[in-house]
């Protein structure tokens, strides 16, 4: 699979088709009430449309109550949370950009206060809950909670609590859905033998461990409709010997491909507190290279993608499809707009804002 295209070139993806290969990565900002968009996000994902990205997803949104990371985080479980979701969506579809959303349960790294006040678990009396995972293993560090062990009752309402929650994300307006299933949380958790030590159809081999986020994705498929993307987020390595690795996130994108799902974005770790990960410019780059060629499936890379020749050269060289930003989209929400300059590309821009440019 190689690449004719730049990062300025238009990428389709059944229906949908973005301007360009950048894309908003979902930055949780822990500022929600009872998981309800507010000002804060829609101002927050409204300037980096208008900045010029062709992708624009919101933040993990809990599927369900005890999915978020902290009370703070945002949720789609039901209805009421449609019409503020949609209201963004509506904005940034309106700058020229395709809404998205990732939908996503925390697992047993639910239940934590903001990152600003510490990040750890928090109690019953703190305003925290239950956690649960696939098995009674808590992550550690500064969360040390036991989680619940899930029964097949638990993983049943799971999956029905994606498939709702993705018909309401289709009736809020988005017209691109990810399944989160990297970083530690609740499907990254059954993925990984380091979190998952169940005994029954959900763990052991590679087939049981990969079955709920197979079963998931395909459910999804299911209510998703045919004409618009769905995408998953995976961690393509544990960074620790005796986890997940490259090899293995390949094969889990074949089953993915076979589901209906259209791209799979490629981050990493998150699965324990321990892992010694190699930070450094565009070091998850070559799990989305791995994964697009030795799956035949679009690609999204991430990590540490600063500069436009950087982001580019992934694009043009076929590392991946598009380039999703997190950070760097925090510092300069007009990124996309600076990266056409430097790149030599015209970009639409705001008629606001013409005399800028």
């Amino acid at each position: 699979m190689q690449n004719d295209s730049h990062l300025f070139f238009p990428l389709t993806i059944r229906s949908v088709t973005l301007r360009n290969r950048i894309g908003v990565s979902p930055m949780c900002q822990y500022s929600t009430t009872d998981g309800l968009a507010n000002d804060w996000h829609y101002i927050h994902l409204g300037s980096r449309a208008v900045g010029g990205a062709g992708l624009v997803m919101v933040e993990a949104t809990a599927v369900a109550p005890e999915g978020r990371i902290t009370p703070g985080c945002m949720g789609l479980w039901s209805d009421k949370h449609i019409e503020p979701l949609a209201r963004i969506a509506k904005f940034v579809k309106d700058q020229g950009a395709v809404p998205g959303i990732q939908i996503a349960h925390a697992g047993r790294k639910a239940s934590a206060d903001l990152p600003w006040k510490g990040g750890a678990h928090l109690s019953v009396a703190q305003g925290g809950w239950e956690t649960i995972a696939p098995s009674a293993i808590p992550f550690g560090d500064n969360l040390p909670q036991i989680p619940r062990a899930m029964t097949e009752a638990d993983i049943s309402r799971v999956q029905n609590d994606f498939m709702a929650t993705a018909q309401r994300a289709l009736a809020a307006g988005f017209q691109w859905l990810e399944l989160h299933a990297a970083h530690g949380y609740l499907f990254n958790e059954f993925l990984s033998p380091l979190a998952n030590h169940r005994t029954d159809n959900y763990g052991g081999s590679f087939e049981n461990r990969t079955r709920l986020l197979a079963d998931t994705a395909r459910a999804v498929r299911a209510v998703w409709p045919d004409h618009l993307p769905l995408a998953v987020r995976i961690s393509a390595i544990d960074w620790m010997p005796d986890g997940w690795q490259i090899e293995d996130s390949i094969e889990l994108a074949k089953i993915l491909k076979v589901e209906g799902v259209d791209l799979v974005d490629c981050s990493s770790g998150g699965i324990v507190p321990n892992a010694k990960i190699e930070v450094k410019p565009g070091y998850q780059v070559p799990f989305a290279e791995k994964v697009r060629h030795g799956a035949q499936i679009k690609t999204a890379a991430v990590g540490f993608i600063t500069e436009a020749k950087q982001a580019d050269d992934i694009i043009r060289s076929g590392k991946a499809d598009l380039v999703l930003l997190a950070r760097q989209m925090l510092v300069d929400p007009y990124w996309p707009a600076h990266a056409a300059k430097i790149l030599g590309h015209k970009i639409t821009t705001p008629s606001q804002y013409l005399r800028a440019w």
